[in-house]
């Protein structure tokens, strides 16, 4: 399968495409940070040779750079599945976060993932099959202390996912929506979190890929993973 992953670099992203590229699909990854793109991409691909792993470094905030990714991934075929991972997390309370931390995370964690989207359905509904997967966060169910405009922007995510989960039913395109508790990745690094009390980022990247193997009668709409001890 041609497999589409935003955010690739690092974290879940790259734990999704190890296990994708572990059963030796066609990748197509982007991120912002060139380097760690390219690093991931070497990885895998040492990892995984009978995979094929292309990168394209993406700023997914920005509508130009998804037209070009898109056309890019395009011109080697239909994507059949699409993971939206592309996101950020600025903490903060609404009362006394920065100025322009809400147009920030929004671009970032919903705007990336509904214009990416919107690349790609044309041919994917033409076809009439395909899996879009928006990584939303366990704060797209429940707000927390300082989730602020991230918080507000993954219950947006989560909005746009079941109203695209409607609207592809009859396009034969599966839409899931992921929402992840505390994953220990690198942004957790340093904060005196025991690892042992998250989850992993392969555990995230385990149930994707499971999901994506159902039969085409069968769509899981929701996927929601908490540490086993609970929320922090």
């Amino acid at each position: 399968m041609n497999i589409v992953i935003t955010g690739a670099s690092k974290g879940i992203g790259k734990a999704i495409a190890e296990q994708f590229a572990a059963g030796g699909h066609s990748l197509f990854l982007c991120s912002r940070g060139e380097a760690s793109l390219y690093k991931t991409t070497e990885e895998l691909l040492n990892r995984y040779p009978g995979s094929s792993i292309r990168a394209m470094p993406s700023d997914m905030s920005e509508r130009q750079q998804i037209k070009a990714f898109s056309e890019w991934v395009i011109s080697f075929g239909i994507p059949d599945i699409l993971v939206n991972n592309a996101g950020s997390f600025i903490p903060g309370s609404i009362h006394n976060e920065s100025e322009g931390v809400m147009e920030e995370m929004m671009l970032l964690n919903l705007h990336s993932a509904y214009h990416t989207t919107r690349a790609f359905l044309p041919s994917m509904m033409a076809r009439k099959s395909g899996h879009i997967f928006n990584i939303c966060s366990i704060a797209s169910l429940n707000a927390y202390p300082n989730g602020g405009s991230y918080g507000i922007s993954k219950y947006a995510l989560l909005g746009f996912s079941r109203n695209l989960r409607e609207e592809m039913k009859i396009y034969g395109i599966k839409v899931t929506a992921v929402m992840p508790g505390a994953a220990y990745t690198a942004s957790w690094e340093g904060a005196g979190i025991d690892p042992e009390r998250i989850m992993t980022a392969t555990d995230i990247a385990i149930m994707v890929e499971a999901a994506s193997r159902l039969s085409p009668q069968a769509c899981v709409e929701d996927i929601i993973l908490r540490p086993q001890l609970g929320d922090l």
